[in-house]
């Protein structure tokens, strides 16, 4: 571990890095490489992604400024913790995807569906307060 709240989990050399962050009760992922099948790295964000739902986490943001290649098996992982967050009263938010990763969310038309934000401060903001519900 490199300093408190922060976690890294790395499969393979060019694979995917995952940092996680804590912001009171906002969690973000800093995804760093590329989620594919083909290097099981897809499988292993969906683990972390999957373990951190169990756990109680209900708010979700996905940093993607590092994130150079993501292909159907990535989006999957990304699209499906999203609808179960949402299932459960939480939230999945997207910061910074750019380059391939943009175009491959463009395709798939999730840029309409799951909120999207170019800067972290503003994307932090859009979470509701803990204890606060849509409805309130």
């Amino acid at each position: 571990m490199s300093g408190i709240g922060e976690k890294h989990f790395t499969r393979g050399v060019v694979g995917l890095q995952v940092s996680i962050r804590e912001f009171d009760d906002v969690t973000v992922l800093d995804l760093r490489g590329r989620s594919t099948i083909d290097d099981g790295s897809s499988e292993l964000l969906g683990d972390h992604l999957r373990k951190l739902v169990a756990g109680g986490v209900r708010k979700l943001l996905l940093n993607l400024v590092n994130l150079t290649q993501v292909d159907s098996s990535g989006i999957s992982v990304i699209v499906g913790t999203y609808v179960s967050l949402q299932r459960q009263g939480g939230d999945l938010k997207l910061l910074c995807p750019c380059g391939r990763v943009l175009e491959v969310l463009t395709v798939f038309h999730l840029l309409n569906t799951i909120p999207t934000f170019e800067e972290e401060a503003q994307a932090m903001a859009s979470f509701q307060p803990r204890g606060q519900s849509a409805a309130s």
